[in-house]
């Protein structure tokens, strides 16, 4: 399938490295693994799920520290055994779940699984790992509570369990670890309390953002944490006053946001190094303090969606030293601020946002004017101008070489290690200033020269993150000043890896913390591990063990051409696809749409990297790209076996070609070449409606916002009914699948299982006969058993959609359906009881009427729900009904993109989930399995 990228652990790298262990063993008969550890690691393997199939070297008959991969061990002296020191299982996409006995692993200390698929809860047993230094849990499907033993943990620096769905209190418990620096634990479902005994810890980094401590106030104690660099409590159903947390003396960053805040702002001065203050979301009153204007390094100053009131200090940015290419960034929308006469004139790297505030509608003058444009928070930073320079004169390079960007005068060819990287609260507000200074801070880390360095792509994520691909480039010369065939060895492949991989950079506060998302390196025959038996701050290897070494290498050289002939061979017959194969079956020219070619979109999408993907699902993944003019699109990739075949990779093209409205997404182009199929579509910033009601983000959505998105939508579908020629029917309407650009506007997404609709005349009597397909929660009931399709089965689904916006339940939930769960709440008379509670204030006459449109578009028989057409004109209606404080539905009431809501995250637009609840199918005839209670309102004919 053209150039692929070889990801770190990949089986090839595993027989070298067999090979190698083999000569080794032979040679210098290294110490065995601990027996107790040997049986703890064959438990840990028995618990995992291995699709890919990376550990399948993990057998009885090896020994593990010798064999294995992603087991890195050290000798001990003492028993002659060498013992587990870290399981690195990132990014290889495990699930299963975690064995207790990983507690056996009693020297172990480091434990990564990031960015897989593991379920389950966290194992009490980890407790007993006194060892234990990073705890990597990060991207993962963990549900259940913390254990309380995870606060025996004595050497403990980094807690990282974020992005999973852990539930529970925080254990008291945790405030006994004496050394944790790192406390990641953001967007989960923890609740409670938040401990004030954590405020005894030398936490430096302190992220619990997207929980539900509901009810909980922040313990004043947290001003007393006097070793803190960043805080972040957003989006966490929080009550009470704003602390005063002028008393930690280095905080750089604080993030409140998007909760429950009551009260004035405190009036004392926060420490001189903070760049980064949010506290945005909230029911803030009082006035802007003075105090905000002696912040000599503050970068970003977020107040919007409060209840502040009377003017802006006019001095907050006298005091100011950092860059003067970098901006402060004064958000004040929604307060209100009656009162800017003295900041009339503010410096030009000062950006101002005073929408929504009683001043702006004075706006006569010219300068308030300018102040007063509404602005969302994809549009607050810049983008990274990141041109690549030409080389293009000069001999191109080889096969998974390209030019050193850096060196265009030389054009010299090398192959890259890319390394994957997100920024979780950097303190600073636009990129492009600091790039010089991040430059030096990475390579001065790895030890690298400056050239070495090329920062591929840049793009800011919600929290805010800022996720980054980075290319690192082999040296000019080696020692003996020969150009050595423009490749890393394996040695220095490994050192830059651990630097990343165990948290070694050092030098600087203002980008950390950071996540690791993967190694990349293409063109690299070469585990991207330590080796075995080596490792890094302070492991040792005995006299024996080195001797083996040396005179491994011997054999290892005498066999390593063999074994990676034999590597490649297996590569070609596993991946390799003939550009020679027979034409598709269907014509792929079509007018009006761009056909790319696949190493124009592997560049745009950083070589299909793991930090530009922000989607996946059964036809395959979606990736964020840059296509070399410098448009932002989403490329959409199937991956062999997709369940999207050939034909409906050719509808989506054909229609999408022909259909052009404001609610539709729109196709930029397809790439059928060598065996890809890829479409590419507009970019989304806001991702998908199903994104947007996620209850692990809770974002707040007024009722007129969520009308503006229903509208939108509705609109979209009556033109596939009723002004596309021939008309279509979508087939497939889901959350999923009703995509949001900057503004919100709604934009209906995904033709792949579409239809032309009968003509009016046709014998078919206003219906299509056709096997069932769709996505179980949203499938039209009628057409489920008759087979009988119309455009009241695209109603059926967008009523579906509006329950949703009203309820933000979700279509299926634990056998519960939605249709009968709001219908038994309406029959009941408690209709509020099922709303969505961050919905905020609404006219109940308005809801009601959306509500009643909702359960009308999702009656079982056809004949009784509304035309689209009827739809579209009762949500006019209502939004015409809409009172003054909800009318804001063409600038919605958002205050942050939610684009890139994490890989591993990571959640996304483009069909991204792929749950039974939300996956399309195919559905042939009745023989179906569909999950409990997908159609319980429905009456067997």
């Amino acid at each position: 399938m053209g150039r692929r990228e070889k990801v770190v652990g990949h089986n090839e790298m595993v027989l070298l490295l067999m090979t190698l262990s083999t000569c080794w063993s032979a040679y210098g008969q290294p110490m065995i693994t601990d027996p107790n550890e040997v049986t703890a690691l064959e438990a840990i393997r028995r618990r995992l799920e291995d699709p890919v199939g990376y550990l399948r070297n993990w057998e009885k008959e090896k020994d593990p520290c010798i064999s294995w991969s992603f087991v890195h061990c050290v000798p001990n002296k003492t028993d002659g055994y060498q013992h587990v020191n870290e399981l690195r299982l990132m990014n290889i996409s495990l699930s299963g779940t975690l064995a207790p006995e990983l507690g056996q692993l009693t020297q172990m200390e480091i434990l990564n699984f990031m960015w897989n698929s593991i379920s389950g809860s966290i194992p009490k047993e980890i407790g007993n790992i006194t060892a234990l230094r990073l705890l990597l849990l990060s991207g993962n499907q963990i549900s259940g509570p913390l254990p309380e033993e995870l606060g025996y943990l004595p050497n403990l620096t980094k807690f990282q369990l974020d992005l999973n769905t852990i539930s529970g209190p925080i254990p008291k418990s945790f405030a006994k670890l004496p050394k944790v620096v790192h406390f990641h634990m953001n967007n989960n479902s923890i609740s409670g309390q938040i401990p004030p005994e954590l405020s005894a810890l030398p936490l430096q980094h302190f992220q619990l953002d997207n929980n539900n401590f509901e009810g909980s106030v922040i313990p004043a104690s947290y001003s007393n944490m006097s070793k803190l660099l960043k805080l972040s409590l957003r989006n966490c159903n929080l009550q009470g006053t704003v602390p005063d947390l002028s008393t930690i003396p280095d905080l750089l960053y604080l993030d409140l946001s998007r909760n429950q805040l009551t009260g004035n702002i405190p009036s004392n001065k926060l420490s001189d190094n903070i760049t980064t203050i949010i506290l945005s979301g909230n029911m803030l009153n009082g006035s802007i303090p003075s105090n905000f204007s002696a912040l000599p390094s503050l970068q970003k100053l977020s107040l919007n969606n409060n209840r502040l009131s009377g003017f802006v200090p006019t001095t907050i940015w006298e005091n100011m030293t950092f860059s003067p290419d970098a901006k402060l960034r004064l958000n004040l929308q929604r307060n209100l601020l009656s009162d800017i006469s003295g900041i009339l004139d503010p410096p030009p790297n000062v950006d101002i946002m005073l929408y929504g505030n009683p001043v702006c509608g004075n706006a006569n003058e010219h300068q308030i004017i300018r102040f007063c444009k509404s602005k969302h928070e994809d549009e607050e930073y810049g983008s990274l101008n990141n041109s690549i320079p030409s080389c293009s004169a000069q001999q191109p390079c080889n096969k998974d070489f390209e030019h050193v960007p850096a060196l265009t005068d030389d054009c010299i060819c090398a192959a890259p290690f890319g390394v994957g990287l997100r920024l979780r609260s950097p303190s600073i507000s636009d990129f492009p200033p600091h790039r010089s200074e991040f430059e030096q801070w990475i390579t001065k880390s790895v030890n690298l020269d400056y050239y070495q360095l090329f920062i591929h792509s840049v793009a800011w994520e919600i929290g805010p993150r800022l996720g980054m691909f980075l290319k690192f480039y082999p040296l000019r010369t080696n020692d003996s000043g020969i150009n050595d065939f423009g490749k890393f060895n394996n040695s220095e492949i490994v050192r830059i890896a651990n630097k990343f991989a165990l948290f070694n950079l050092t030098g600087t506060d203002i980008f950390g913390p950071y996540d690791l998302l993967n190694f990349t390196a293409m063109g690299y025959n070469s585990v991207l591990f330590p080796p075995v038996g080596v490792g890094e701050g302070g492991s040792r290897i005995s006299r024996a063990t080195l001797v083996g070494i040396i005179l491994g290498s011997l054999c290892a050289a005498a066999v390593i051409l063999a074994a990676i002939a034999f590597v490649l061979l297996k590569m070609r017959r596993r991946f390799h696809v003939s550009k020679d194969q027979p034409s598709p079956k269907f014509p792929m020219r079509i007018e009006g749409v761009k056909a790319f070619g696949f190493k124009e979109l592997e560049a745009a999408a950083s070589s299909f990297s793991s930090t530009t993907e922000i989607g996946q699902g059964g036809y395959g993944k979606v990736y964020k790209g840059i296509l070399a003019e410098g448009t932002i699109v989403a490329i959409k990739r199937a991956h062999q076996g997709s369940l999207q075949g050939e034909k409906e990779f050719y509808t989506e093209i054909e229609l999408l070609s022909r259909l052009h409205h404001r609610n539709l997404v729109s196709l930029v182009g397809y790439c059928n070449e060598g065996g890809e199929q890829m479409l590419v579509y507009e970019f989304m910033p806001n991702g998908s409606l199903h994104d947007l009601l996620s209850a692990r983000y809770r974002v707040p959505l007024s009722l007129g916002t969520r009308l503006y998105i229903a509208l939108g939508a509705a609109r979209g579908i009556v033109y596939l009914h009723t002004e596309a020629d021939p008309p279509i029917i979508h087939r497939d309407i889901k959350a999923n699948n009703i995509l949001l650009d900057s503004k919100f506007t709604a934009k209906v997404s995904d033709f792949g299982i579409s239809r032309l609709a009968p003509l009016p005349d046709a014998e078919t009597s206003g219906h299509v006969s056709t096997v069932v397909k769709g996505t179980p929660g949203y499938l039209d009931p009628e057409y489920f058993f008759t087979h009988k399709l119309t455009e009241k089965s695209d109603v059926y689904s967008l009523g579906i959609v509006f329950l949703e916006l009203l309820t933000g339940m979700r279509p299926i939930s634990h056998g519960r359906n939605i249709v009968r769960e709001v219908n038994a709440a309406c029959q009941s008379g408690t209709m509020a009881s099922v709303i969505d509670r961050s919905i905020g204030p609404y006219s109940s006459d308005c809801v009601k009427k959306f509500l009643d449109l909702a359960l009308r578009c999702s009656l079982d028989e056809q004949k009784d729900r509304p035309t689209m057409l009827e739809v579209v004109r009762e949500l006019e209606n209502i939004n015409y009904m809409l009172p003054a404080f909800d009318n804001n539905n063409t600038a919605p009431d958002l205050d942050v993109s939610i684009s890139g809501m994490s890989s591993s995250s990571p959640t996304s637009a483009y069909s991204r989930h792929t749950t039974t609840n939300t996956t399309t199918m195919d559905f042939q005839g009745t023989e179906l399995e569909l999950v409990s209670g997908v159609i319980p309102s429905i009456r067997p004919r």
